[in-house]
């Protein structure tokens, strides 16, 4: 069963995991992008991990984990919500050859961005002084949430998967012990397992001298939030005479969406209309 997310509990320590495998999801972000393999796997990497850290954030909103960078790959962005409702894009420029994440991206930061539904926004940032994602995700952790957490992610252009450790807090006083021995046999997963077995295989493999607790899993899909009346909402920040020139010149404005490949097409009346009333601003997404 793929495009489903596991969570479950050790009842013997103060420890929670989760399990994830992507295939359709995955495979929707990269049609239509002429990606090269490495960016394919580091997005593939990354599509995971954001699954992973959704399900970990007790609130309804959204979350964005992005990587900026100087080198050829300069942008990888993965927005997913509460509901396991995911959608990506990389931007990259000149060649980009297969390496650690500094040869990938160069000087950088990895920043993620929490929005909930209430409440206030709040946004980590972290450098790329790890050579993997999965390192990265483990540095913000230690920084801002303070609570031991261990991340495995793999990806090869066709599915994507992960894995995710973290001490629960409060934890007791041998939790180090118990996250210690939890993760080594962790560390024992190898991609091909995890692309091509169930993930009651790929638990009972790894924990099967353990007592887990594991819940009904969650749906993931890939889903854009882009659509005609945001994209008008965009076009009604924009100065009208700006808007009108580029019609007269063009006959028309297009509008693109980078996640899904979605095209919008706006006409003379279409431009017109916003001066009834374009729309609510705050929800664009472009």
């Amino acid at each position: 069963m793929t495009d489903k997310l596991y969570r479950y509990l050790f009842d013997q320590a103060d420890v929670r995991g989760e399990l994830v495998q992507l295939n359709d999801t995955y495979q929707q972000m990269l049609s239509g992008h002429d990606y090269p393999a490495p960016v394919q796997r580091l997005l593939g990497e990354m599509v995971a991990a954001t699954s992973l850290l959704t399900a970990i954030l007790k609130f309804e909103g959204e979350i964005a984990v992005q990587i900026q960078g100087e080198g050829p790959l300069r942008l990888l962005v993965v927005n997913g919500t509460h509901t396991q409702a995911l959608r990506g894009v990389a931007r990259f420029d000149g060649e980009v050859v297969e390496g650690d994440l500094q040869q990938m991206v160069g000087k950088g930061h990895l920043v993620i961005t929490i929005t909930p539904k209430e409440g206030e926004r709040y946004q980590g940032v972290v450098g790329l002084t790890e050579p993997t994602l999965a390192g990265c995700l483990e540095q913000y952790f230690a920084q801002s949430e303070q609570l031991r957490t261990r991340l495995w992610l793999h990806a090869n252009g066709e599915k994507a998967a992960g894995m995710l450790l973290q001490e629960m807090p409060a934890s007791n006083v041998d939790a180090d012990v118990e996250f210690e021995h939890l993760e080594s046999l962790t560390d024992t997963i190898k991609a091909e397992e995890l692309f091509g077995l169930d993930a009651e295989e790929v638990l009972h493999r790894l924990y099967h001298q353990e007592s887990v607790q594991v819940f009904e899993p969650s749906d993931v899909e890939f889903r854009c939030t882009c659509s005609r009346e945001r994209s008008l909402a965009a076009l009604a920040t924009i100065d009208r005479a700006e808007l009108d020139s580029i019609v007269e010149e063009q006959g028309e404005i297009a509008m693109h969406c980078d996640y899904c490949g979605a095209h919008y097409r706006f006409d003379a009346v279409d431009i017109g209309a916003l001066g009834q009333g374009g729309g609510d601003v705050s929800s664009t997404q472009h």
